[in-house]
């Protein structure tokens, strides 16, 4: 039995994708699931396409299938409800292959941001330590052993390169720790918890998360609009598939101003959930009657604006870290090299 842990995002993509196909050729859904089923059976997930294909045999439902395990993402079996509920589950898969394939993009970029900064926080705890623990005290012996003992300014930065090593190790240590302490609690049932410390500590952060679930509800929105939903059901639905509550709430807020009477475009730009420009661009769609294509445009300038935001965080931190390790070990050889270098012009 292959271990049950929660479907990666490449897998999920690799399934929507073969959903589509499936759907796009024609085939009844439960011939090609137990394709499917039967193409997984030496895979790490053969179980979990095992009862979906099941499941959709018995309900006729992929929603009803997926519904049962949950290691299945919420929102791919939130999505493929809406897109059985508005006869549009080809497109469906086809968008959903799409946005897990990004997601596995961001993973990985974030991924790397993490690893390889957490990298030169444990190679600057290492070296400092280093320093510290072995070459100030070698340097303090071969000065006793000499019969010398420094004072004044050469004292005064020993003492300063010492303060300046074990602070710098005491702070990088406990990030470090920090770091590989939310990472593990990320694979926990913590996991929200643990995003939502980490918004409410870096508002960067916090804003690309803000544009990505942005992303997601003008995907929805597009793609129910497109199929002849009511706006106010999407709306409606549409909290099922967000993982962020602020955002839910914001949406929630659109749909009691729809019911109210309120224009499409007015209660979206009351909301705050997009931005001002973007806000102008969802009231021209409107005035239009274009209003799908203009929430699938909103949906890919935002994935970008996520995408880009990440691969700019991963340029300031590196950076940093290395000037950082720089100053560190430049200060401590200084301590060191400063003093030496007074005590051997005083001899000659």
């Amino acid at each position: 039995m292959a271990t049950k842990r929660n479907v990666t995002s490449a897998e999920v993509s690799s399934f929507c994708t073969q959903v589509g196909l499936i759907l796009n050729a024609g085939l009844p859904l439960y011939d090609g699931m137990e394709t499917l089923a039967e193409t997984a059976r030496d895979s790490e997930y053969a179980d979990l396409y095992e009862s979906a294909s099941r499941g959709v045999t018995e309900t006729g439902s992929l929603y009803e299938a997926l519904k049962r395990d949950e290691r299945w993402p919420k929102y791919l079996v939130e999505m493929t409800g809406i897109g059985e509920q508005t006869g549009q589950l080809e497109k469906v898969m086809t968008s959903l292959a799409d946005y897990y394939d990004r997601e596995t993009h961001i993973r990985s970029a974030v991924v790397h941001a993490v690893t390889y900064p957490l990298v030169l926080g444990v190679m600057v705890v290492l070296i400092v330590l280093i320093m510290l623990w072995k070459v100030l005290p070698v340097f303090s012996r071969v000065l006793a052993s000499m019969g010398m003992e420094l004072t004044g300014t050469g004292k005064i930065l020993m003492n300063l390169g010492s303060a300046v090593g074990w602070v710098v190790l005491a702070l990088v240590g406990l990030i470090v720790l920090i770091v590989i302490a939310g990472a593990l609690l990320m694979r926990t049932s913590k996991k929200d918890a643990v995003l939502g410390v980490v918004r409410r500590l870096f508002p960067f952060i916090r804003r690309l998360g803000l544009k990505l679930n942005a992303s997601r509800v003008a995907s929805v929105l597009s793609m129910m609009l497109s199929s002849g939903f009511p706006t106010a059901e999407a709306f409606r639905i549409m909290p099922s598939v967000l993982s962020d509550e602020e955002t839910a709430r914001k949406v929630e807020g659109i749909r009691k101003s729809l019911d109210e009477g309120e224009g499409l475009a007015d209660a979206i730009s009351e909301s705050k959930l997009f931005d001002g420009l973007h806000d102008r661009m969802i009231r021209m769609g409107v005035a239009a009657g274009r209003e799908e294509q203009v929430m699938e445009r909103i949906a890919d300038i935002y994935k970008e604006d996520v995408e880009d935001g990440i691969a700019r965080l991963v340029a300031i931190i590196e950076p940093t870290l290395i000037a950082l390790l720089a100053v560190v070990i430049g200060a401590i050889l200084l301590s060191v090299m400063l003093p030496m270098a007074g005590i051997l012009s005083s001899m000659l």
